[in-house]
């Protein structure tokens, strides 16, 4: 049977005389995840005893605390597919997403997702969780994806995104000459009144914010490297093509197909501070095939 995601600390001095309810607000487990604790199959412990959250802790007390079982979605099954994992641990997983994989199911692509594949895996390992995924890529977009276990893990994380502390880093290969080395490009981005799924920079969208360096000019196109400030849905893809140099191969917003069949986009770094052991964190994804062909065809010309 699969085990409960559950979190354990030694209280020390700074920490004595808390309510466990004041200590578990401090170490930001909301107070929806409390209740869940309460009335859904959790349980809270102290020296492997059970208490309410209005116990006051002492120095030494070993505090335990067992959340709920996760149940899957229904709408997401499991699906036996090949992860490319770059790092597991027990609170988060890093993946290397390929192209042409959703990331969650759509209507177009009901299966073959990660999602799908993340629920098969946890299936298959015995890890009770429903797939939480913390950076989403577009379906052709490829690179690094973080995924949480459990949803308290996913709130830290939404809320270290809120403050601009998990960066990623993309290459990607824009149609023409781009004149700087280096730019940003602020831009509010809003869906276009017309499509469901494609974005234009518009005054009234919402803020968003790219950084490019120039990594390297060929004849016809130019190798970037961009970080995001923000994360707006098909952000550089938008902003790229706002400024007249779209995406080779996205097709969506005016990008150039004769080099590759899909966005030219690859997220190619991410970091951030580790959620529980505070450990900084690094992963690097080295650009595909169907990218790494773009060069070499940069360099015929």
């Amino acid at each position: 049977m699969a085990s409960q995601f559950e979190l354990n600390w030694e209280i020390d001095q700074l920490s004595s005389g808390l309510l466990i309810k004041d200590f578990l607000k401090k170490e930001e487990i909301s107070r929806t995840a409390l209740t869940d604790i309460k009335f859904k199959g959790g349980s809270i412990l102290v020296n492997d005893e059970e208490v309410n959250v209005r116990y006051k802790l002492h120095t030494g007390d070993g505090l335990k605390v067992i959340f709920p079982p996760e149940i899957p979605s229904e709408g997401v099954k499991g699906e036996d597919i090949p992860l490319s994992i770059l790092y597991e641990d027990e609170f988060i997983l890093v993946v290397n997403k390929p192209a042409k994989m959703n990331t969650i199911p759509s209507r177009e692509h009901p299966e073959g997702s990660l999602a799908n594949a993340l629920v098969g895996y946890y299936n298959h390992t015995g890890i009770q969780a429903t797939s939480h995924i913390v950076t989403r890529l577009d379906r052709d977009t490829s690179g690094i994806v973080l995924i949480a276990k459990h949803r308290h893990v996913h709130h830290l994380f939404s809320q270290m995104q809120q403050q601009g502390k998990v960066k990623r880093t993309y290459e990607a290969f824009a149609g023409g000459l781009l004149e700087k080395d280096n730019s940003t490009i602020i831009e509010p981005i809003g869906r276009k009144e017309d499509s469901i799924i494609e974005r234009e920079v518009r005054i009234d969208g919402q803020y968003a914010c790219t950084h490019y360096h120039v990594i390297q000019r060929y004849s016809a196109f130019t190798h970037l490297e961009l970080r995001l400030e923000t994360g707006r849905t098909h952000q550089i893809r938008v902003h790229m093509s706002f400024v007249g140099h779209p995406l080779l191969g996205d097709d969506l917003y005016g990008g150039d197909t004769s080099f590759i069949s899909r966005q030219a986009l690859h997220c190619k770094k991410i970091q951030f501070l580790h959620p529980f052991t505070k450990e900084e964190m690094t992963f690097l994804a080295s650009l595909p095939e169907d990218m790494n062909s773009i060069i070499k065809a940069g360099q015929l010309k």
